[in-house]
Protein backbone atom coordinates (compact mmCIF):
# COMPACT_ATOMS: atom_id res chain seq x y z
CA UNK A 1 0.00 0.00 0.00
CA UNK A 2 1.37 3.51 -1.07
CA UNK A 3 1.47 6.60 0.96
CA UNK A 4 -1.55 7.87 -1.19
CA UNK A 5 -3.22 5.07 -0.42
CA UNK A 6 -2.92 5.53 2.97
CA UNK A 7 -3.95 9.19 2.98
CA UNK A 8 -6.94 7.77 0.92
CA UNK A 9 -8.10 5.55 2.80
CA UNK A 10 -7.83 7.76 6.09
CA UNK A 11 -9.70 10.79 4.35
CA UNK A 12 -12.00 8.80 3.22
CA UNK A 13 -12.80 7.49 7.10
CA UNK A 14 -12.67 10.67 8.18
CA UNK A 15 -15.39 11.45 6.40
CA UNK A 16 -17.23 8.32 6.74
CA UNK A 17 -16.98 8.93 10.65
CA UNK A 18 -18.00 12.14 10.15
CA UNK A 19 -21.45 11.33 9.07
CA UNK A 20 -24.65 11.29 11.31
CA UNK A 21 -24.11 8.07 13.50
CA UNK A 22 -26.84 6.66 15.27
CA UNK A 23 -28.00 3.71 17.52
CA UNK A 24 -30.03 1.35 15.42
CA UNK A 25 -30.41 -2.16 16.88
CA UNK A 26 -30.19 -3.94 20.70
CA UNK A 27 -29.92 -7.72 20.64
CA UNK A 28 -30.48 -9.76 23.81
CA UNK A 29 -30.29 -12.92 22.14
CA UNK A 30 -29.50 -14.54 18.35
CA UNK A 31 -33.03 -14.77 17.58
CA UNK A 32 -33.42 -10.84 18.22
CA UNK A 33 -30.83 -10.05 15.80
CA UNK A 34 -31.69 -7.16 12.93
CA UNK A 35 -31.94 -9.19 9.80
CA UNK A 36 -28.53 -8.85 7.85
CA UNK A 37 -27.88 -5.95 5.37
CA UNK A 38 -24.55 -3.93 4.65
CA UNK A 39 -21.30 -4.84 6.27
CA UNK A 40 -20.50 -5.12 9.97
CA UNK A 41 -17.65 -4.71 12.69
CA UNK A 42 -17.97 -5.66 15.70
CA UNK A 43 -15.87 -4.71 18.89
CA UNK A 44 -15.17 -7.40 21.73
CA UNK A 45 -13.20 -7.49 24.44
CA UNK A 46 -12.98 -7.91 28.30
CA UNK A 47 -15.80 -5.67 30.56
CA UNK A 48 -13.74 -2.21 30.67
CA UNK A 49 -11.57 -2.66 28.08
CA UNK A 50 -12.99 0.98 26.80
CA UNK A 51 -15.46 -0.26 23.85
CA UNK A 52 -18.11 2.53 24.32
CA UNK A 53 -15.55 4.93 24.37
CA UNK A 54 -13.45 3.63 21.36
CA UNK A 55 -16.78 3.81 19.77
CA UNK A 56 -17.54 7.19 20.50
CA UNK A 57 -13.83 8.33 19.96
CA UNK A 58 -14.50 6.73 16.48
CA UNK A 59 -17.51 9.04 15.50
CA UNK A 60 -16.94 11.67 17.32
CA UNK A 61 -19.95 11.29 19.84
CA UNK A 62 -19.59 11.71 23.25
CA UNK A 63 -22.54 9.57 23.97
CA UNK A 64 -23.58 7.16 20.97
CA UNK A 65 -22.73 4.32 22.94
CA UNK A 66 -23.35 4.28 26.95
CA UNK A 67 -20.23 3.90 28.90
CA UNK A 68 -19.80 3.02 32.41
CA UNK A 69 -17.03 2.07 34.87
CA UNK A 70 -18.66 -0.59 36.18
CA UNK A 71 -17.84 -3.74 34.38
CA UNK A 72 -20.51 -5.39 32.26
CA UNK A 73 -23.23 -3.11 31.94
CA UNK A 74 -23.25 -3.92 27.74
CA UNK A 75 -25.78 -6.97 28.31
CA UNK A 76 -26.71 -6.70 24.46
CA UNK A 77 -25.39 -7.10 21.41
CA UNK A 78 -25.97 -3.16 20.44
CA UNK A 79 -25.93 -2.36 16.79
CA UNK A 80 -24.77 1.16 15.63
CA UNK A 81 -25.40 2.34 11.95
CA UNK A 82 -23.60 5.20 9.83
CA UNK A 83 -25.29 6.94 6.74
CA UNK A 84 -25.07 5.41 3.52
CA UNK A 85 -22.23 5.89 1.60
CA UNK A 86 -20.65 4.65 -2.05
CA UNK A 87 -17.72 2.19 -2.41
CA UNK A 88 -17.12 1.18 -5.82
CA UNK A 89 -20.26 2.87 -7.26
CA UNK A 90 -22.06 0.40 -4.93
CA UNK A 91 -24.10 2.19 -1.90
CA UNK A 92 -23.82 0.31 1.09
CA UNK A 93 -23.59 1.18 4.88
CA UNK A 94 -21.33 0.40 8.13
CA UNK A 95 -22.86 -1.15 11.12
CA UNK A 96 -20.50 -1.11 14.11
CA UNK A 97 -21.41 -3.87 16.93
CA UNK A 98 -20.66 -3.10 20.37
CA UNK A 99 -20.46 -6.62 22.32
CA UNK A 100 -21.32 -7.10 25.71
CA UNK A 101 -17.64 -7.38 27.81
CA UNK A 102 -16.58 -10.88 28.47
CA UNK A 103 -14.41 -11.94 31.60
CA UNK A 104 -15.63 -9.79 34.92
CA UNK A 105 -18.77 -8.73 35.18
CA UNK A 106 -21.09 -6.79 37.97
CA UNK A 107 -23.74 -9.54 37.47
CA UNK A 108 -24.60 -13.42 38.54
CA UNK A 109 -22.27 -16.53 36.58
CA UNK A 110 -25.76 -17.29 35.16
CA UNK A 111 -25.84 -14.28 33.13
CA UNK A 112 -22.54 -13.48 32.19
CA UNK A 113 -23.00 -17.19 30.90
CA UNK A 114 -25.62 -16.16 28.87
CA UNK A 115 -23.73 -13.04 27.20
CA UNK A 116 -20.70 -15.22 26.75
CA UNK A 117 -23.13 -18.03 24.72
CA UNK A 118 -24.57 -14.97 22.76
CA UNK A 119 -21.44 -13.30 21.86
CA UNK A 120 -20.02 -17.09 20.44
CA UNK A 121 -22.98 -17.92 18.87
CA UNK A 122 -23.04 -14.40 16.95
CA UNK A 123 -19.43 -14.85 15.75
CA UNK A 124 -20.12 -18.31 14.46
CA UNK A 125 -23.37 -17.35 12.28
CA UNK A 126 -23.69 -13.74 11.27
CA UNK A 127 -22.46 -13.71 6.87
CA UNK A 128 -21.97 -10.13 6.95
CA UNK A 129 -19.88 -9.63 9.57
CA UNK A 130 -16.42 -8.47 7.82
CA UNK A 131 -14.13 -8.54 10.57
CA UNK A 132 -14.30 -8.45 14.65
CA UNK A 133 -11.88 -6.05 16.26
CA UNK A 134 -10.83 -7.49 19.42
CA UNK A 135 -9.95 -4.79 22.06
CA UNK A 136 -6.70 -5.50 24.65
CA UNK A 137 -6.05 -3.28 27.08
CA UNK A 138 -2.33 -1.82 26.92
CA UNK A 139 -2.18 -1.92 30.68
CA UNK A 140 -2.80 -5.47 31.11
CA UNK A 141 -1.90 -7.62 27.77
CA UNK A 142 -3.63 -10.96 26.26
CA UNK A 143 -5.29 -13.02 28.82
CA UNK A 144 -6.65 -16.33 28.80
CA UNK A 145 -10.42 -15.55 28.78
CA UNK A 146 -8.85 -13.17 25.74
CA UNK A 147 -7.51 -16.58 24.08
CA UNK A 148 -10.59 -18.00 24.77
CA UNK A 149 -12.23 -15.21 22.38
CA UNK A 150 -9.44 -15.92 20.09
CA UNK A 151 -9.39 -19.69 19.55
CA UNK A 152 -13.82 -18.91 19.54
CA UNK A 153 -13.40 -16.57 15.70
CA UNK A 154 -10.01 -19.04 15.22
CA UNK A 155 -12.46 -22.19 14.87
CA UNK A 156 -15.17 -19.84 13.09
CA UNK A 157 -13.12 -18.38 10.27
CA UNK A 158 -14.00 -15.02 10.98
CA UNK A 159 -11.16 -12.47 10.46
CA UNK A 160 -9.99 -10.63 13.65
CA UNK A 161 -7.24 -7.76 14.71
CA UNK A 162 -6.22 -6.74 17.95
CA UNK A 163 -6.66 -3.25 18.77
CA UNK A 164 -4.64 -2.28 22.30
CA UNK A 165 -6.44 0.16 23.94
CA UNK A 166 -5.96 2.83 26.34
CA UNK A 167 -2.37 3.20 25.31
CA UNK A 168 -1.89 6.74 26.87
CA UNK A 169 -1.97 5.44 30.35
CA UNK A 170 1.39 3.39 29.69
CA UNK A 171 5.27 4.16 29.34
CA UNK A 172 6.58 3.75 25.93
CA UNK A 173 8.57 0.90 27.01
CA UNK A 174 5.78 -0.64 28.86
CA UNK A 175 3.96 -0.22 25.31
CA UNK A 176 6.31 -1.80 23.04
CA UNK A 177 6.57 -4.52 25.84
CA UNK A 178 3.22 -5.57 25.74
CA UNK A 179 2.98 -4.82 21.60
CA UNK A 180 5.76 -7.35 21.04
CA UNK A 181 4.37 -9.72 23.41
CA UNK A 182 1.03 -9.65 21.53
CA UNK A 183 2.45 -9.78 18.33
CA UNK A 184 4.55 -13.48 19.21
CA UNK A 185 0.96 -14.53 20.71
CA UNK A 186 -0.87 -13.92 17.19
CA UNK A 187 1.41 -16.24 15.64
CA UNK A 188 -0.34 -18.68 17.13
CA UNK A 189 -4.10 -17.84 15.86
CA UNK A 190 -4.31 -18.38 12.24
CA UNK A 191 -7.33 -16.06 11.76
CA UNK A 192 -5.40 -12.96 13.22
CA UNK A 193 -4.93 -10.49 11.07
CA UNK A 194 -1.15 -9.60 11.78
CA UNK A 195 -0.78 -6.07 11.96
CA UNK A 196 -1.74 -4.73 15.61
CA UNK A 197 -3.58 -1.33 16.25
CA UNK A 198 -2.42 1.10 19.07
CA UNK A 199 -5.36 3.89 20.60
CA UNK A 200 -5.87 5.93 23.02
CA UNK A 201 -10.08 7.06 23.13
CA UNK A 202 -8.55 9.91 25.16
CA UNK A 203 -6.65 11.34 23.02
CA UNK A 204 -7.88 10.05 19.92
CA UNK A 205 -4.22 8.61 18.92
CA UNK A 206 -4.91 5.47 16.20
CA UNK A 207 -8.59 6.15 15.51
CA UNK A 208 -7.70 7.52 11.37
CA UNK A 209 -6.13 4.55 11.22
CA UNK A 210 -8.56 2.20 12.63
CA UNK A 211 -11.46 3.83 10.11
CA UNK A 212 -9.30 3.56 7.41
CA UNK A 213 -9.17 -0.03 7.83
CA UNK A 214 -12.64 0.13 8.05
CA UNK A 215 -13.11 1.58 4.27
CA UNK A 216 -10.85 -0.72 3.54
CA UNK A 217 -12.62 -3.75 4.90
CA UNK A 218 -15.81 -1.82 3.14
CA UNK A 219 -14.27 -1.68 -0.43
CA UNK A 220 -12.98 -4.68 -0.10
CA UNK A 221 -16.75 -6.51 0.78
CA UNK A 222 -18.22 -4.30 -1.95
CA UNK A 223 -15.55 -4.56 -4.85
Amino acid sequence: MTADTDAELIETGRKLFAGDWQFFWAAPSIEALPPMAGVEVAFAGRSNVGKSSLINALTNRNALARTSHTPGRTQELIFFEGPKSSVEGKDTSLRLVDMPGYGYAAAPKTKVASWTALIHKFLQGRANLARVYVLIDSRHGIKDVDTDVLKTLDRSAVSYQVVLTKADQVKKTELDATLAAVTDALRKHPAAFPELLVTSSRTGGGMAELRAAMVKLLQERTS
